[in-house]
């Protein structure tokens, strides 16, 4: 036995049949066999796959799965709000706010309410990413309580918003529209970029997850918005971009809350983003986006469309590095069969905008604030 087993270790070390990997992982951080991983993603709980009886029957089904993977737990505790310090602004007023956002948060908010008859058609703000963390509320709401930080607020619309603050525009057009903090952001600003992954795993060791608790609270400030006596609870929309749009159709798709939407900068399908050097495979940032386990059941647009038959207004860059337009166009297309099931293709807006990077211009802010007008105001 003793002089076997050399001759027997060497015939499997040499044999091509026992190959194996001694770098398992490329220089994009994925696993060599990504490819292979793919194939395996058939999304079993997609509109198209399914054996339900109507679409009603689908997307209430699938709902229910997808609010148990994704959610940590169903915040009960009492909004409790108070204003900390009120502005007139002409055709608004402006407030400072704060109210608990979860059973264990309690945190700051801007809210805009137009003067005059309510009441009024309502707007949840959802900010980006951006890799800017001192600010959060304060990307869609000028911050006139603290002129440090608006002149943050400046520079962030001057690169991004055509020098606008959309939530201003908004009020002005007769909308009701609140902005909170994401958590690790303006006032609930974290340790910074690169601490994220090890937020995102710490999460997961206290059973839920970094995109969970922002899908929750997502939910649970469309609800506060809708308790609101200046608001009509039948015309609330959820506007995002880049982050805050997969926010935006993500809050739309898991609250009863959220009559429509608007999301600018964020919506592919996973095998367009599955790809070496996109960004939602860097780590960090996306973990705000990433659902343990749900990527075995549904494709972005799948999850989305759970939405259907709501009014959605996609909008995609037809020169934006982080959202190939191909894939776009995939998940747009397999989200338009969804809302056709409903009978109400008419709803799902979609639109590739000629606009160099990732963006939301003032001419993009006009089209889809005029669309939402279409939708809330008559």
């Amino acid at each position: 036995m003793r002089t076997l087993l050399p001759i027997i270790m060497a015939t499997v070390l040499t044999s091509p049949l026992h190959a194996f990997e001694t770098k398992p992982v490329t220089e994009g951080n994925l696993p060599t066999f990504y490819e292979a991983i793919k194939e395996k993603l058939t999304f079993p709980l997609a509109y198209e796959r399914s054996q339900l009886s109507t679409p009603d029957e689908w997307r209430d089904t699938v709902l229910q799965t997808v609010r148990s993977l994704v959610l940590p737990y169903e915040a009960t505790a009492a909004f409790d709000a108070e204003v900390i310090e009120e502005a007139d602004h002409g055709d608004y007023m402006a407030r400072r706010i704060a109210f608990n956002i979860t059973d264990e948060s309690r945190v700051s908010a801007l809210l805009l309410v137009p003067k005059g008859e309510g009441p009024f058609p309502a707007a949840l703000m959802l900010h980006d990413h951006g890799s800017r963390f001192d600010i959060g509320k304060e990307k869609w709401i000028a911050p006139w309580y603290d002129d440090a930080r608006r002149a943050s607020s400046q520079e962030w619309a001057d690169k991004y918003f055509s020098g606008r603050f959309p939530g201003d525009e908004l009020a002005r057009r007769g909308y009701v529209v609140l902005a909170t903090d994401a958590f690790g952001w303006g006032d609930r600003e974290g340790n910074g970029y690169d601490s994220q992954q090890a937020l995102a795993a710490n999460f997961i060791n206290i059973g839920g997850s970094l995109a969970g608790l922002m899908a929750l609270e997502d939910m649970r400030a469309a609800e506060f918005l809708d308790s609101l006596p200046e608001v009509d609870p039948a015309r609330t929309a959820a506007i995002g971009f880049s982050m805050g749009a997969f926010r935006a159709w993500q809050v739309a798709a898991l609250s009863p809350h959220v009559d429509a939407a608007v999301a600018d900068g964020w919506m592919a399908t996973h095998e367009g983003l599955m790809v070496p050097g996109n960004n939602q495979l860097k780590g960090q940032s996306a973990w705000y986006m990433t659902h343990p386990g749900l990527a075995r059941l549904l494709d972005y647009p799948d999850f989305a469309s759970l939405a259907a038959p709501k009014p959605m207004l996609l909008i995609g860059g037809g020169e934006d590095p982080l959202f190939p337009p191909t894939s776009v166009e995939a998940a747009f297309e397999k989200m338009a069969g969804v809302w056709q099931a409903f009978g109400a293709p008419e709803a799902l807006e979609t639109r590739i905008w000629q606009a160099e990077g990732h963006i939301f211009t003032a001419e993009m802010q006009d089209a889809a604030f005029d669309w939402l007008d279409t939708v809330l105001m008559n």
